[in-house]
């Protein structure tokens, strides 16, 4: 089969084994795989090796399948890559994706591939039938909203609080639709005006360039959904004293820390979140199929051979969102 394969810092297709079927789970034939950015992370700060083959926002058909579940040849299915154990002590309190099980199941080989193999454990929890009311580029959106559910759901936000997202790329609006699901007011900031409109047309209650602020908003939480050492400084004067700061993104490097005196004497509490419990990806999928979630117009369909244009146009900001297309 077919396979972008990461080498000498680009990605080519090439011939590669397909994966082969010997255990209970089943093989995906992918139609497409949206990028994530944490693909991009991989690739940028190579932490990926040569041979790598990265994807995990898979949508496809079932071809094989072994062993009991609800799925069968031919069903449509969207595919995550990763599951915890639920007994470590990292499952027992909440942090499942530190679970060292969480971290070493995986889809082989990875999502921009023409075929992935998912175990039982990914058909139990990772795994869910697309119904014919759902086109495959929204299903596809299901891990990466299961990612910020997770984050929102733990910051125990009230109804009623006025909420920030601070960068409105492709994680930000869909950060701020999640959040907005609790009965929350979503303010938007970024310093891309073209990026403020896309985040009103996203159902955001406020939009503000952040460069232009001249007084704090007061927010009661704020979620960091850009990877820029300005988005820490943002937030510091944008949430209230006693307010909640969730870190939901790399940055270039580890300088932009949070100050001590700042977090000690206004009461401030900073979260990190970084990926999603079964659970999440159950709700996101349920959110994205009954429509209360919003992904028109964020994305940018490119060819299977053009992974590394889909990544450049990414990073320059281009685009919002590449989805890859694999197959039929």
């Amino acid at each position: 089969m077919l396979a972008s394969v990461l080498h000498n810092d680009k990605f080519v297709v090439e011939e590669v084994d397909k994966p082969v079927l010997t255990d209970n789970g089943a093989i995906i034939k992918v139609i497409g795989c949206g990028l994530c950015g944490s693909d991009i992370v991989k690739y940028t700060h190579k932490l990926s090796k040569d041979g790598a083959v990265l994807g995990h926002e898979v949508v496809g058909k079932i071809v094989e399948i072994k062993g009991n579940s609800d799925f069968k040849v031919g069903d449509m299915v969207v595919a995550a890559h990763h599951y915890p154990c639920f007994e470590c002590n990292y499952c027992r309190h909440g942090n499942y994706s530190m679970c060292r099980s969480f971290k070493n199941t995986n889809i082989i080989p990875g999502g921009f591939s023409e075929y992935i193999k998912v175990d039982e454990g990914h058909l139990k929890y990772t795994v869910f039938k697309i119904p014919e009311n759902l086109d495959l580029i929204t299903a596809s959106f299901t891990e990466p909203l299961s990612c910020c559910y997770r984050a929102v759901r733990r910051m125990e936000l009230l109804k009623g609080d006025r909420v920030g997202i601070v960068g409105l790329g492709s994680i930000g609006i869909l950060m701020g639709q999640a959040a907005k699901t609790f009965d929350t007011k979503i303010i938007g900031l970024d310093i891309k005006d073209e990026r403020l409109k896309v985040a009103k047309e996203h159902n955001f209650d406020e939009v503000y360039n952040s460069m232009n602020l001249d007084k704090s908003l007061e927010l009661d939480a704020i979620f960091l959904t850009a990877g820029a050492d300005l988005s820490v400084k943002t937030a510091l004067e944008q949430i209230r004293d006693g307010g909640k700061i969730c870190v939901f993104a790399s940055t270039k490097s580890d300088t932009p820390c949070f100050p001590n005196n700042e977090v000690y004497y206004r009461e401030l509490t900073v979260y990190g979140s970084y990926s999603p419990a079964p659970s999440d990806l159950k709700k996101s999928f349920e959110l994205l199929k009954d429509k209360k979630i919003n992904v028109e117009n964020m994305t940018e369909i490119y060819n299977f051979d053009k992974l590394n244009e889909a990544i450049a146009d990414t990073l320059s900001g281009k685009i919002m969102k590449a989805f890859i297309k694999v197959g039929e």
